[in-house]
This record gives C-alpha cells, structure tokens and sequence, in this order.
C-alpha cells in the first residue's frame, strides 16, 4: 500500500492533544481573525472607531464622521496618518515616504483582509501565521522603542500568537482547517495549510 500525502496529513488534534486546549486555541484565533476584520471594515467605511474619528487637542472634543471622507473607499488612506505623524524611530523617514502611497494602503488592506478571513476561519494558517507575523512586526517598527516597554509591545505578542495558532493548526477545531488540507492544491502546496 501506497502512503499518499493525504494519508500523512497531521491535524491539529494530534499536535495538540487537549480537547480543552485545542478549544481556547481555536477561541484566540478566531478572537485574533474578528480584530483584523475589525481594522479592515473601520479603515474601509471610517466606522468612527480608529477611522473616522478625530479629537480635538485644544477642546479634548471628538467628532465622529462614519462613512466620511476617511474611508478607504471614498479615497481615504488607511496608511497615511499613522506613517506620517505616529512614526518613530529609526525608520520613521522611511514610514513618512510611503505615507497614503496607493501600493501601501492596498498591501496593507489586503493583508488585514486575508489575515482576518484566514484566521477567522481556519484556513491557510500556515500563511496567515507568517504574513500575520510580518504585519505586526512592521506595526511594531512604526514606533520605536514601544512607548510602555523598551522592546515589548502587543505587537510582538501578537506576532508569536498567530506563529502559535499556525504551528498548532488552531483552524483544524471550530475552523475548516481539516476540510482545506484536504484539498488536492493544499496537498500538493502544504504552505497552504
């Protein structure tokens, strides 16, 4: 008998044998996927959260402008204003140059998007592990040092977190993690998994 790459397919309940942590991992990955959906939907309509949203320093007053001109699809740049005025560091000249650049604010859109779809979801983990650790990574260098921890920031905990849930393949429970390494392209291309 013949081993095929479907008969060596491991699955999340074998990398992690407790039901009860198999369950909490599947909780933080869906948790961690609802938070890059979240970004992408407020950058997107300006929802007045993040986007859409200003205070005013003289008066501490905030007006909110939902659906306004901030949002992405009315032309706003879900990019610009963090790389342009909260940049620090030793890369903050280079942040201010591709501050609001088209080819920017897509990448970005389109990283929170599939990350937030992957992870919510449970497929393509290993992808969303990686491209959700190079995402926060980058956050991370905006703003150097973190402003409350010389090193540490939720961004290099956000960045082992997905790495975790891509490693223990969290999509495989409460996900269709097992359904997707099924697939004949998943087999073949395990990166997909």
């Amino acid at each position: 008998m013949s081993n095929t790459a479907a008969d060596t397919t491991v699955t999340g309940d074998q990398i992690v044998t407790s039901e009860t942590a198999r369950k909490l991992l599947a909780l933080l990955r869906i948790c961690f996927g609802l938070t890059f959906l979240w970004a992408f939907f407020d950058k997107l309509l300006a929802l007045g959260f993040a986007t859409g949203s200003m205070t005013d320093p003289k008066t501490g007053v905030t007006s909110v402008d939902r659906f306004g001109d901030a949002a992405w699809i009315h032309g706003g740049s879900p990019t610009f204003g963090v790389l342009k005025f909260d940049a620090a560091g030793p890369f903050k000249g280079l942040y201010n140059s591709i501050a609001g650049a088209g080819w920017a604010d897509f990448l970005f859109m389109m990283g929170l998007l599939g990350i937030g779809l992957a992870l919510t979801f449970g497929f393509g983990m290993r992808l969303a592990g990686i491209f959700g650790a190079v995402l926060y990574l980058l956050m991370w260098t905006v703003a150097l040092p973190p402003a409350n921890n010389p090193v540490l920031d939720d961004h290099i905990l956000g960045a082992i977190s997905v790495l975790v849930l891509a490693h223990t393949l969290a999509g495989d429970t409460w996900g269709v993690g097992k359904a997707w390494a099924r697939k004949s392209f998943v087999v073949k291309n395990p990166i997909l998994r």
